[in-house]
């Protein structure tokens, strides 16, 4: 975007993320790179960099010092409260302007999508999740009829999910389509273990279920996706630093049949994208819905994704969300999600020997999905979950809670 900005070095991924939302909290516009990318983004525009992470190497770090930006240095040993005052005083000391708000993003993005798009028309995936609702309602304001929502129930939906949907949007005035592919997507990942290989058949099988469409629809010119700025991050720019592959960013095939991609919101995190919904009074159910990741609960089943292993796992997840809502719990977690392992094991039911699944449950507070703290659940209510779950989901004979934060873990297990 060509607005004033900072450029954070990336040395440290985590680290420099979180410098970055320091950044946006002050008003600020700032973007991530790492070192080898650095010298060709920094313009007239640029008026400060912030390099995080520990630079031992002199040569890379004279080659940061040969640019006139003033630069700041915050290596691992700061502690977080040193290091977000170190920012806010480093932003202080430089002639930059502080209009980093939603308002005015929804501005800039409204002119940024008229201009691009111009009488062309646009699909877009719906899903019904926080990134893809908002990019609807976006691009929706910017040019009305010229966009087309298509969302596609791929079978790996949570528990009347695909219902909700197109319940959500029915009077919204976006034209929607839905497409019934479950049968299309099981076959394809038929077999299926790897989670990298799972996203970009799902991310290649997505393109093609909307170039199919796009053909019914007739001169279609722009596929729109709810890519956000963690999407773009945690992918990488090359293999040693792809954290995961997102089926709308790493798992694009290399052929698409649209002149070109519109990601309004790939310049923003999770908070920003539920503030930007809020600037365009989009429903509230919508804007503050649990995040659900883009390939769906193939991710949330370890090993070959199959209907009955779903189907198992959809009735898991619905019990666990819905006791989490009733303890009044649910505004207060921001992820909660049960997780099919691919780990049978012995157990008892009805006194006869049983050899079933176990089944994780995960619940995390996180402001921008970068960083994720436990769930500290009180203990009577996993009890109870565990017991409801055991007793009215036949397949299913163990429940374990996975307390592991992020970093090192990441939110979703695969």
């Amino acid at each position: 975007m060509n607005r004033e900005k900072i450029l954070v070095v990336d040395f440290d991924k985590m680290q420099s993320q979180r410098i970055a939302r320091t950044v946006r909290d002050e008003s600020v516009y700032c973007e991530i790179y790492p070192i080898k990318k650095l010298r060709e983004q920094v313009d007239d525009t640029t008026k400060g960099i912030i390099v995080a992470g520990n630079i031992s190497d002199e040569k890379i770090k004279s080659e940061i010092n040969s640019l006139s930006e003033t630069v700041l240095y915050l290596d691992d040993k700061v502690s977080i409260e040193e290091e977000k005052e170190m920012v806010v005083n480093f932003l202080n000391t430089l002639e930059i302007k502080k209009d980093w708000t939603m308002d005015n993003y929804k501005t800039f993005i409204l002119d940024d999508i008229r201009k691009t798009v111009g009488e062309g028309k646009v699909i877009l995936a719906l899903s019904g999740g926080v990134d893809s609702s908002v990019c609807a309602k976006l691009i929706s304001e910017a040019i009305g009829s010229q966009l087309t929502c298509i969302f596609v129930d791929t079978g790996l939906m949570r528990k009347n999910e695909g219902e909700e949907v197109r319940e959500a949007f029915k009077n919204s005035g976006v034209n929607l389509i839905s497409v019934d592919a479950e049968e299309r997507f099981l076959n394809k990942l038929k077999g299926v273990t790897d989670p990298e290989e799972k996203r970009k058949i799902i991310g290649e099988e997505f393109i093609r279920v909307f170039e199919d469409e796009g053909r019914k629809i007739k001169s279609v010119d722009f596929l729109a996706q709810g890519t956000i700025y963690p999407d773009i991050i945690e992918s990488g720019d090359d293999e040693e630093t792809v954290v995961k592959s997102h089926h709308n960013v790493g798992g694009l095939p290399d052929v698409i049949d649209f002149t070109g991609l519109l990601e309004p919101l790939k310049y923003l995190f999770k908070d920003e994208v539920r503030k930007l919904g809020e600037e365009l009074n989009l429903d509230s159910k919508l804007v503050w819905r649990q995040p659900f990741p883009g390939p769906g609960l193939s991710v949330r089943c370890i090993g070959e994704v199959r209907k009955d292993k779903l189907d198992l796992l959809r009735e898991v997840d619905y019990i666990f969300r819905e006791e989490i809502r009733k303890a009044g719990l649910d505004k207060d977690i921001n992820q909660y999600f049960a997780v099919l392992t691919d780990v049978l094991s012995t157990g008892n039911r009805d006194g006869k020997r049983s050899y079933e699944y176990t089944m994780a449950l995960r619940a995390v507070i996180t402001k921008d999905f970068m960083n994720a703290k436990v769930a500290n659940l009180p203990f009577d209510l996993l009890m109870k979950i565990s017991k409801k779950i055991t007793d009215e989901v036949q397949g299913v004979n163990r429940i374990v809670y996975d307390i592991t934060e992020k970093p090192p873990a990441t939110i979703e297990w695969e």
